[in-house]
């Protein structure tokens, strides 16, 4: 009998190895399995952000405030898409790239119909409203595009008007913007008003960003390194320890010292010769 008993002792405990062994196994390999379908969450995330950023570069430079509708759909099903495969490690990547590369050929499609067609551009983007014509509101038109009057007065008081009596004319755009034109008593006097001419003040360029130096805008201003070693070099430092340098049409030279363990100094030259 109590052979028997060790016997069942004996078994029960080599069983309960043999479980318990098989668990471990089976922790382990789970372990593996959640450390590969991270790597292939990271990587599909990778992709697809990549493939995101291209597209969106490829539908060309517009603020989101300033999106047409169908541009706003197509970037809203790009997200979309690329969310899912991103996901969903069972969902094929393909499922979401060439979706994604679909909106893209349809985007340059009817842009391409923009530009060529004024009725297509209508159709698709629709036309500018104008909200007040001649100082007067026009109520048709505030019910047609849903418009109250506080929303009107809200979006004129973000172009710096309070003053609803001040405008003679409100368009509103296809992009959902404002646009202001104020009576003529109500704007701003001009130089041209006064009779007074302008300096003329050009363009500013960025000759060096971050101790890295700029040699495009150098090229177009038919200047070398030597020539800007020379300007920065008044400042006491030299172009890769700069933070930033800039120069206007007027030739002044704006230079910003970087530096880790000394403040930062800022120094202003007024028109130093670019010969």
């Amino acid at each position: 009998m109590s052979v028997f008993v060790l016997y069942l002792f004996l078994t029960k405990k080599f069983f309960l190895c043999i479980i318990k062994k098989f668990c471990e196994k089976i922790r382990i390999y789970w372990k593996k399995v959640e450390v590969l379908n991270m790597l292939v969450i990271l990587i599909r995330t990778i992709v697809l952000y990549t493939l995101v950023l291209l597209v969106m570069r490829g539908m060309g430079k517009r603020e989101i405030g300033q999106l047409q509708p169908f541009e706003l759909v197509i970037s809203i099903m790009i997200a979309d898409l690329a969310s899912i495969p991103m996901s969903d490690i069972g969902v094929p990547i393909f499922n979401g790239i060439i979706p994604i590369l679909g909106l893209l050929i349809m985007h340059l499609m009817i842009s391409l119909g923009n530009l060529k067609s004024i009725k297509f551009r209508q159709a698709i983007c629709g036309k500018p409203s104008i909200l007040i014509f001649r100082g007067k509101i026009d109520e048709e038109v505030l019910i047609k595009e849903r418009y109250t009057i506080n929303e009107l007065q809200e979006r004129l008081r973000g172009k710096d008007v309070f003053n609803i009596g001040d405008v003679e004319y409100a368009i509103l755009e296809t992009s959902g913007e404002i646009n202001v034109i104020l009576k003529p008593e109500k704007r701003n006097p001009t130089l041209e008003d006064m009779e007074l001419s302008a300096k003329y003040e050009g363009i500013t360029y960025d000759l060096v960003i971050d101790g890295v130096i700029q040699y495009d805008n150098l090229n177009k201003l038919n200047k070398d390194y030597t020539w800007l070693e020379d300007e920065v070099s008044k400042f006491g430092f030299e172009p890769e320890d700069a933070l930033i340098v800039t120069i206007d049409g007027n030739n002044n030279i704006f230079c910003l010292y970087s530096a880790t363990c000394i403040p930062v100094s800022l120094f202003f030259i007024s028109r130093i010769s670019c010969i």
